[in-house]
């Protein structure tokens, strides 16, 4: 058995020494401390001013716009490998998850050069600059902006128009438990299983369960969302007591957990495994071992405060799950047969009712 690969620690230099998360860290406290206000020094020449350091983003759980910071530096090694080279969408909040929120796509027109932006074609506007992620400098500067979620697409810049993850979230209804949502996220596993593809599993760090699979190279939008529409399907299908593909809140039978596979569009994102969420608790996107989806998962198990002691001892789960290499173009086509094979044995004959259990997931 090969030894479960741990968080590396990455480092810059600053003049002549190494800059570590650490020493970032060390800043970030330094700053908060005093004024609030400072210039951050992240190595190679490269410095980002941050202020208001000190401003509570998180009154229920004391957790200040620094300590925001400090977090994401302190996982920066697991995170940003998984936003590298992908537009950022921002969600901001600049007085805190009491506050008000509003979108920002594009870069804007005062972004310092150390924040890595790419100008990027759009439907609607044109080619506009875009935030890319993939370095601390301008993860921090979205948190500086007041983003506290990390929210990047589902392509990477090198092959805009082709995705290379495909998102199934599972979407709780009103008064649904949350271990109803973990036995359906072992639903969704099983189904993936069978039809010859992995997926890796984080809580979603709001209500639900996000699942995400590695997709083949040159993978179009149009055929990721195939797959997770008909995953969803399959799974409607075993459990129609538990899932829903209803979109409209109002048709969704009460109790459900809607399989949402709307997500896999261009210019569709979710939150970033590790990502922080932005709920009173600072509970943060945590990616899961298969064998953590029990009844006894919680999702405020994973917060701020408790996150980066587990990515210390578990590694990067998400990435091990992702594997290294993406999957052949085969083995997503011989998936979508399957699902349809699924598909086409669920259907109720002429004259009989659907059976209320069956199919791959059953």
């Amino acid at each position: 058995m090969t030894p479960r690969k741990r968080a590396t620690k990455t480092a810059s230099t600053r003049g002549g020494r190494a800059v570590s998360p650490a020493d970032v860290e060390v800043q970030l406290t330094t700053i908060e401390r005093g004024s609030g206000e400072g210039e951050l020094e992240l190595g190679r020449g490269v410095t980002l001013h941050v202020s208001s350091l000190d401003k509570v983003y998180f009154p229920e759980a004391g957790v200040t716009k620094g300590a925001l910071m400090r977090y994401y530096t302190r996982v920066s090694p697991v995170l940003l490998p998984h936003i590298a080279d992908r537009p950022l969408v921002l969600k901001r909040y600049p007085d805190g998850v009491g506050g008000p929120m509003f979108f920002q796509q594009d870069a804007g027109p005062h972004v310092p050069d150390v924040v890595r932006t790419k100008a990027l074609p759009t439907e609607e506007k044109g080619i506009r600059q875009r935030i890319i992620g993939g370095d601390l400098a301008t993860l921090l500067y979205t948190v500086q902006l007041g983003a506290i979620e990390v929210h990047p697409w589902l392509s990477r810049v090198s092959a805009i128009d082709s995705a290379d993850r495909c998102l199934i979230d599972l979407d709780p209804g009103d008064g649904v438990p949350f271990s109803a949502v973990v036995a359906l996220a072992r639903d969704v596993l099983r189904v993936t299983e069978e039809c010859g593809l992995s997926a890796a599993v984080k809580t979603s760090g709001s209500s639900g369960i996000h699942l995400v699979i590695a997709l083949p190279a040159r993978t179009t939008y149009e055929r990721s969302a195939r797959l997770a529409t008909q995953i969803a399907k399959v799974v409607v299908a075993a459990r129609p007591e538990r899932a829903t593909v209803e979109r409209s809140l109002r048709a969704r039978p009460r109790g459900t957990i809607y399989v949402d596979a709307q997500q896999n569009a261009r210019g569709k994102s979710a939150a970033s495994a590790y990502s922080v969420r932005a709920k009173p608790g600072a509970t943060v996107s945590a990616p899961l071992a298969p064998r953590e989806l029990t009844g006894r998962l919680r999702m405020d198990a994973f917060t701020v405060k408790t996150m980066p002691a587990r990515v210390a001892k578990v590694g990067d789960l998400f990435g091990e799950a992702l594997g290294q290499r993406p999957p052949p173009a085969r083995a997503l086509t011989r998936a979508l047969q399957v699902l349809e094979t699924t598909l086409t044995a669920t259907q109720p004959q002429r004259g009989q009712k659907r059976s209320r259990r069956g199919g791959a997931g059953a």
